[in-house]
């Protein structure tokens, strides 16, 4: 039998020695008798980041999922991260204890006795001897598991410089998330009692718990979310017509701004129609962007949807709102981890919404003006035409091309933004504006709905 003290020089001595493959093949029982076995090859592929592949917590302590480099499952990996002696009351200990009977089904976790178990004292890890551990369905193994700080282990280990790399990103990545990473690494003990080389194997993700995270819900399952439909069929259609619209008023305002294709007079060649084919589509695509305008307008009287109706358009009503807008302000520039919740808008993308369409409403008025110098003989356009008489044609212009740049503006920042919402609030947020629908946590209370 070795003891924990022989367990620990056997660290250094076999991390020096481990194999430079990160991956160990599969072998037979009767491989494994004449000490030729390694932990087994997983279904799972190297390097998968798993979130919320399982979840627990103690009073203190919050498991959620973790990282594995591919030798064996998550699952295992849990299961060797949650040997601990018979009579720990360490919080990390009783939350990878439940986490285990929560993934596993009501299995108990492996506890080890005293004797076999040396405790993080001169070093950032301990180290656990395993007797009859299953490192395969049906194989059972005497195993040595290393766990602790990640660089500490990885300095006992000395895995490849790819696998410290791998980990290290993906530890990295857990770490945007307030994760700290327990890593986990093994050695089978063979049948004359020495140690195999040990294998890193991954981390397990654990925290302190901080129930007002809006970002810990990759930690529950999809009996703990709620779908809601949000957006209406017609508001949806709407939105894709404007980005359609805007995307080819876009282009063909910039060629007339400045053609930077085709012939030129410049040059001493007949362009032909190419600027009247431009300018047509342009045209064409102005007055139907007015048209929507005006059944947006419209919309906002007689709809009954309350996401079209007048008062979305202004978000802040009572010195409460302005609260929530300081606060997501701060979130939006990393001042602030967490932000109010909020099933619809935001104050400040409503307000952000609000001034879009206030500036798509001098667009159109530049745009007319521009056309109606061609028809100012009629006493409609002529008074239409009246701004550039005013501020003169350069300068109206000006005016319309500086708008089309703080849309292009506009959309870069709303595209960036709601992926970055998508991603950290998990609501399905851009997906919305396709099928209608959102998902909130069961238990969630947005500022603009009831709770859910």
């Amino acid at each position: 039998m070795k003891h924990p003290q022989h367990l620990k020089r056997t660290v250094k001595h076999a991390g020096k020695s481990a194999s430079s493959s990160p991956h160990a093949t599969d072998t037979s029982v009767k491989e494994a008798a004449h000490g030729q076995e390694t932990l087994p090859q997983s279904d799972t592929a190297p390097g998968t980041l798993e979130f919320g592949a399982f979840h627990g917590h103690s009073d203190l302590i919050e498991v959620g999922g973790g990282f594995n480099v591919g030798r064996v499952s998550l699952r295992r990996l849990l299961t060797m991260a949650a040997v601990s002696p018979e009579d720990s009351t360490d919080a990390v200990d009783l939350a990878l204890r439940e986490a285990v009977e929560l993934t596993l089904h009501g299995k108990k976790a492996r506890t080890v006795p005293e004797e076999d178990f040396d405790p993080p004292t001169d070093h950032k890890y301990s180290i656990a001897r395993v007797r009859g551990f299953e490192v395969s369905k049906g194989i059972f193994r005497d195993i040595a598991i290393i766990r602790g700080d990640l660089e500490s282990v990885m300095n006992a280990v000395q895995p490849p410089r790819e696998i410290r790399t791998l980990l290290r990103k993906n530890a990295q990545m857990a770490g945007t998330r307030r994760y700290r990473c327990l890593a986990v690494a093994a050695a089978v003990f063979n049948d004359d009692g020495t140690l195999e080389p040990f294998h890193m194997e991954g981390f397990i993700n654990v925290r302190t718990r901080n129930e007002g995270d809006p970002r810990d819900n990759e930690n529950v399952g999809p009996q703990d979310w709620v779908q809601l439909h949000l957006w209406s069929g017609l508001l949806r259609f709407l939105h894709w017509t404007n980005v359609a619209i805007i995307f080819i008023l876009s282009c063909t305002g910039y060629y007339i701004m400045d053609p930077f294709f085709g012939d030129s007079f410049f040059r001493g060649i007949d362009p032909g129609f190419l600027m009247g084919i431009f300018r047509f589509i342009h045209f064409t695509a102005a007055f139907t962007w007015i048209a929507i305008g005006l059944v947006r307008f419209v919309l906002a009287f007689v709809s009954k949807d309350r996401y079209m109706r007048w008062s979305t358009f202004i978000p802040i009503k009572n010195k409460k709102d302005l609260v929530y807008l300081r606060q997501t302000a701060a979130s939006y520039l990393f001042l602030r981890d967490e932000h109010p919740l909020y099933l619809a808008h935001n104050p400040l993308q409503q307000l952000t919404y609000t001034g879009i369409y206030v500036i798509g409403f001098f667009q159109m008025l530049t745009g007319l003006s521009l056309y109606a110098l061609y028809h100012t003989t009629n006493p409609v356009w002529a008074v239409i035409a009246l701004p550039c008489n005013w501020f003169g044609v350069p300068t109206i212009r000006l005016i319309h091309a500086l708008i089309m740049f703080i849309f292009w503006a506009f959309v870069i920042a709303h595209i960036y933004l709601a992926f970055r919402a998508d991603s950290l609030d998990r609501h399905g947020g851009i997906s919305a504006m396709v099928g209608g629908t959102v998902w909130l946590k069961r238990g969630s209370k947005p500022v603009d709905a009831p709770g859910v």
